[in-house]
């Protein structure tokens, strides 16, 4: 697994939004400039995670972005996941995303890398934004 700027900039953005959940709806221009993230880019990536609930909207002059899940209900594998696909180092090792692929024809190899998924996928199944704000 090799995190996308995608998923880094994503994850910033909700770091953001959660230590600053009290301020109601946050503008986009706002998150890009205190998490240093190019605007145009950070507009897609709020969108894709509204489409998949992480976040609400509202538009005008107050208009913005809040946390639509508290942020200990939001983990950084569904993040990840939404942005980069699976978490394993090989898709032939994938739970979620899985597709054949050579390493399959050694299964110590295959084993190795199994573990390094489940270790990954625990990890990131058990830490929330919450986890990762303070």
């Amino acid at each position: 697994m090799k995190l996308t700027a995608r998923s880094e900039y994503a994850l910033l953005a909700l770091v953001f939004l959660a230590r600053n959940e009290s301020e109601g709806y946050i503008s986009v221009d706002t998150i890009a400039q205190a998490q240093k993230i190019p605007p145009k880019f950070l507009e897609q990536l709020m969108l894709a995670l509204k489409r998949a609930h992480f976040l609400r909207s509202t538009k005008g002059q107050h208009g913005g972005y809040q946390l639509a899940k508290k942020p200990d209900q939001i983990t950084l594998a569904e993040v990840i996941r939404l942005f980069d696909g699976a978490l394993a180092p090989t898709e032939s090792v994938s739970e979620n995303f899985y597709e054949s692929t050579p390493i399959e024809k050694e299964k110590k190899l295959t084993r190795v890398f199994k573990d390094i998924r489940d270790y990954v996928s625990q990890k990131l199944e058990k830490t929330t934004i919450a986890d990762v704000m303070k």
